[in-house]
């Protein structure tokens, strides 16, 4: 029995800041007192669950997201942005600068070799923090699921249009070489 008991104590204990969280307490002879009987239908009735539930009936679950980007979304080409292209060529820098990019952000860069030497870009930790869209050769259009490195045995144009993702620090660079000018450097913020 006095088990009995104690449990139906402490489940009332337990139960009275619920309670005391559903509804506010409003302290005697206050105007919020005496508001406080006609504020409760009000508060029920700004509920917008009859929204939520019309729109269920009619098959159609819309969210809302944080930026508006037209019907197109975030892959539009009014989104997108050309970057300074790469250069592939035997003793040349292959970035002019840094890449500073926003995660989120849309983004194409070319890639440009001159055919002077059989070199590639690697960088997969770069590759894996992007969302390739696609990669574009000879007006071949590659989407791929993942990329460790691009290689050139001849002249040509790769170009490559992505989402940043994951924020930090990260290159593309010639493997094997160790120069600061055979690397580009993408900052995504």
């Amino acid at each position: 029995m006095t088990r009995l008991l104690t449990i139906l104590l402490l489940s009332l204990g337990l139960a009275a800041p619920a309670a005391a969280q559903e509804a506010p307490a409003a302290k005697p002879g206050t105007e919020a007192a005496a508001g406080a009987e006609t504020a409760a239908p009000a508060a029920e009735e700004d509920d917008d669950d009859g929204e939520e539930a019309e729109a269920a009936e009619a098959g159609v679950h819309e969210a809302g997201a944080k930026f508006d980007y037209g019907f197109s979304g975030m892959l539009a080409r009014d989104n997108r942005m050309q970057l300074a292209p790469l250069t592939l060529a035997s003793g040349k820098p292959v970035a002019t600068a840094e890449y500073k990019l926003k995660s989120g952000g849309f983004y194409r860069i070319d890639i440009n070799a001159d055919g002077s030497q059989e070199l590639a870009l690697s960088g997969g930790d770069f590759f894996r923090a992007v969302w390739i869209n696609e990669i574009v050769i000879n007006d071949i259009e590659i989407r791929p699921m993942g990329v460790h490195s691009l290689e050139f045995d001849d002249a040509g144009t790769a170009t490559i249009s992505f989402v940043a993702i994951v924020p930090g620090r990260y290159t593309l660079s010639i493997p094997g070489s160790h120069g600061e000018t055979q690397q580009a450097v993408f900052n995504i913020q």
